[in-house]
């Protein structure tokens, strides 16, 4: 399970597409609705939030608008706004540690968008997630 804390907008269309069936896999860790990846470390940042569903919600509104800017047909039933703001915080260092996870991996599935993307000098977070000083966050699994 990958919940990226890029932008969705730098991801392929794989990358969306996963990105997508994995939120919604999270969110239904959060409303009780199945009993797998319940302790998955990407998820501790979710359950941390002050409001873990709506937390989980709104990153969800964010991948549905990337997908429309992107003319897919991804369901918006699947996800509710409360209407309430919520920011979350994630260090720029595991900003940068996935950027590069995702270069890694379009080097390999999609050269095109790999040499575009490398050129970026300033990585944007998805818009949930404000961008504070530190190193790779605890939860996040690092691959050598």
């Amino acid at each position: 399970m990958r919940i990226w804390s890029i932008h969705p907008k730098y991801l392929d269309a794989k990358g969306l597409v996963a990105l997508w069936r994995e939120t919604l896999l999270a969110k239904h860790v959060l409303e009780g609705r199945t009993k797998g990846y319940r302790n998955h470390p990407q998820l501790n940042r979710f359950k941390n939030a002050i409001r873990p569903l709506d937390a989980v919600n709104l990153y969800l509104m964010e991948v549905f608008n990337e997908s429309i800017n992107r003319g897919y047909h991804f369901d918006d039933a699947k996800f509710y706004i409360s209407g309430k703001p919520l920011k979350m915080a994630v260090t720029q260092g595991q900003l940068n540690y996935e950027f590069n996870h995702l270069l890694s991996k379009l080097k390999i599935r999609d050269p095109e968008l790999y040499k575009e993307l490398k050129r970026n000098e300033i990585i944007e977070a998805h818009p949930l997630f404000k961008i504070v000083k530190g190193d790779i966050e605890d939860w996040e699994i690092i691959r050598g």
